[in-house]
């Protein structure tokens, strides 16, 4: 005997959660169904263990899609102070980080308990450990074949992420249904992700290993030109912290990225107007700008002499290391793929989707949310926001 449920939403993570409690509270009789034993660990791990759960300048600017206005009726229903007021409900407290990142003051599992009692107060039934094998369509709505028997469901939520960070459970699943009901799908690929270089290449910068600092980073030319301010931070295979991530989900393959490492200073202007009254050599100098390791590093990688007196090298060759610093280009090889990447870009076409309840306009009662859908926000809390708005459009609509 199968169960009959009004909705299943399949994938118990942020925008699955926040789904199944709104449908569950205004009296719809959900089931809430992931393969994983514990719930939303994604949750659980964001933010060094303290969940980045929203930012407060979140705007539909702040996200990428083939169809950038498709999240702006969500995200304009569901607003960061929104989820705060649900936060203060529960006296969880918090505090805001950097450029509106707000953390939880004590522990991500705040939010997953608060989430968790959303949903207990809409009675949602809960299959944990529970495997959707398939989804097919009848004339009264879906059936589910489960590793817990059959369930049938009038309509269906799918919230089950997209393929970043593979350990904690990632899969395809979002993808395949929605091939399945003949839904295009944006080709998705690793999105705030550290960025790699060919190792023969690199190896002049592996020493470099982890130095951070503030640059600007960009990529892409004229309308496509991107450029964020953020740490940047050396590894042994490329370049990670938050500006690679940031401008990694912008980044196309084959094309270059031009980093400043010093936004404040003309380092060309710098050193030729003042080349005569500069007594130190060229290290010593650009160590007054830069953590000294670094520049070593750096004027050896790129061939110049950190011995030699500023005031005895060419205008041509000072404005070259000018250029070096100031507008370095580098064209990464790849990144660290899936593994490392905190989210996925692409997913299903949101062309596919009506933008206030995120339902197929092909398939009446199946809808995608969150990281499935083709929306990737920046770094920085607003993917969850974008988790927290889509599900509740979806919770509201069915």
């Amino acid at each position: 005997m199968s169960k009959q449920f009004d909705l299943a939403v399949i994938g118990a993570g942020a925008a699955g959660l926040m789904c199944a409690a709104v449908a569950g509270q205004r009296g719809k009789r959900v089931v809430l169904i992931d393969h994983a034993d514990r719930l939303a660990e994604k949750i659980r791990i964001s933010g060094g263990g303290r969940c980045n759960f929203t930012n407060l300048h979140a705007t539909p600017n702040n996200f990428l899609s083939e169809n950038p206005h498709f999240c702006k009726s969500a995200l304009s229903r569901y607003t960061p102070q929104d989820f705060l007021a649900l936060m203060k409900r529960y006296h969880i407290a918090w505090h805001e980080k950097h450029k509106g990142q707000l953390f939880c003051d004590d522990s991500a599992e705040d939010v997953i308990r608060m989430l968790k009692a959303e949903c207990d107060a809409g009675k949602v039934e809960w299959r944990m450990g529970c495997k959707v094998d398939q989804v097919q369509q009848d004339s009264h709505g879906f059936i589910l074949h489960t590793g817990a028997g059959e369930m049938r469901a009038g309509q269906v939520v799918i919230a089950t992420g997209g393929l970043s960070i593979p350990k904690i459970g990632a899969t395809d699943f979002a993808h395949k249904i929605a091939r399945q009901f003949g839904l295009k799908i944006i080709e998705p690929r690793p999105a705030l992700v550290p960025l790699t270089f060919d190792a023969k290449a690199w190896e002049p910068f592996v020493p470099l290993s982890g130095i951070s600092l503030e640059v600007d980073i960009e990529t892409g030319e004229k309308k496509a030109r991107t450029v964020f301010r953020e740490d940047l931070l050396f590894t042994h295979r490329g370049l990670s912290g938050p500006a690679v991530l940031q401008i990694s989900s912008f980044w196309e393959p084959g094309k270059a990225l031009r980093i400043n490492l010093l936004p404040e200073v003309d380092v060309a202007q710098d050193l030729v107007e003042n080349k005569t009254t500069i007594k130190k050599n060229l290290a010593n100098h650009l160590s007054q700008y830069l953590p000294a390791r670094l520049v070593d590093g750096l004027l050896l990688a790129h061939g110049f002499a950190g011995d030699a007196r500023v005031a005895d090298m060419p205008d041509k060759r000072l404005r070259l290391i000018g250029e070096k610093l100031n507008r370095w280009e580098l064209v990464p090889n790849g990144s660290e793929g899936y593994r490392k990447a905190e989210v996925t870009r692409g997913g299903v076409d949101t062309r596919e989707l009506s933008q206030q309840s995120m339902m197929s306009n092909k398939v009446p009662g199946l809808y995608f949310i969150g990281e499935a859908v083709d929306v990737t926000g920046w770094l920085g809390g607003y993917n969850f926001q974008w988790a927290w708005a889509s599900g509740t459009a979806a919770g509201l609509s069915v």
